[in-house]
């Protein structure tokens, strides 16, 4: 069977089958339809998370961690493909620092606070999330998401922003986490957030 398409608007109603749209030089015209996390929120796998207070911030990779971290527990069948990270800090740092993210093994990770459907009621999420480890697993440190320092927080100290766009280039499979990652040590005075879209394994 030939496919075709037709060039220039096409008259629709809800279940129909239509001609694919083309411009005149042939292209096939798509068109994102409401956003780009819309499906995933409307289904109910779309999550967030975010610390519900200020907290403390450890130093590098310590393992007597604090901040922020999602885990996928061990059985749960799913896949936890993270989406955005962002941060930002209420009080001017001791020293300069970067802001970054770790994975490890989800070790000792206690569940404190509850992630939410991006679509209220939609669903509920298998990750639990934590702000105050007492442990973790031997953390690697992945990416640099930008600065935090000793800038006064009327000035911008987040380069280049406070959100970094993940895009679903980091995968947690069940057993493994994601924690925030601080150069230096914070005093209550960090705030973090993560969104995921959960899919099966």
């Amino acid at each position: 069977m030939k496919a075709e398409g037709r060039v220039g608007t096409i008259a629709a109603t809800s279940g129909s089958l239509n001609t694919l749209r083309t411009t005149t030089d042939g292209s096939l015209v798509v068109q994102v339809g409401g956003g780009k996390y819309v499906e995933a929120a409307r289904a109910g796998r779309l999550l967030s998370v975010a610390n519900q207070a200020a907290v403390n911030t450890t130093t590098g990779l310590n393992a007597n961690w604090e901040g922020l971290a999602v885990s996928n527990p061990t059985g749960s069948g799913k896949n936890l493909v993270m989406l955005e990270f962002g941060w930002a800090m209420s009080i001017v740092g001791a020293s300069d620092g970067s802001v970054g993210l770790a994975v490890a093994t989800n070790a000792s990770i206690t569940a404190r606070i509850t992630p939410k459907a991006a679509m209220n009621g939609a669903g509920s999420s298998v990750a639990e999330v934590d702000n105050d480890n007492g442990t973790t697993g031997t953390q690697t440190l992945i990416r640099l998401c930008g600065t935090a320092g000793t800038g006064a927080t009327t000035t911008q100290i987040s380069v280049p922003q406070s959100i970094y766009d993940i895009g679903g280039s980091i995968i947690l499979p069940p057993g493994r986490a994601i924690y925030t990652y601080t150069t230096t040590a914070i005093a209550v005075g960090a705030v973090f957030y993560f969104l995921w879209e959960e899919i099966d394994e």
